[in-house]
């Protein structure tokens, strides 16, 4: 069987958790930050678990994450 290619898009912006679960990084806090309040920004800074939903499809995207 061949290696996999891994997506190293994906690879760079996801992470496992030691709890088996992926960590991303939340959205909107690239520009335009001016018009957004420190607390909606102060929440970004914060990463998150993804969606089981989306779980699978990352799968194929990077499939030697951790696995």
């Amino acid at each position: 069987m061949p290696k996999v290619k891994t997506n190293r898009s994906a690879a760079k912006r996801l992470k496992k958790s030691g709890t088996g679960k992926l960590i991303r990084n939340k959205t909107g806090r690239r520009h335009i930050l001016t018009s957004k309040p420190a607390k909606r920004k102060r929440h970004l800074r914060k990463k998150t678990v993804v969606a089981k939903s989306m779980e699978r499809r990352i799968k194929t995207l990077v499939p030697y994450l951790g696995n």
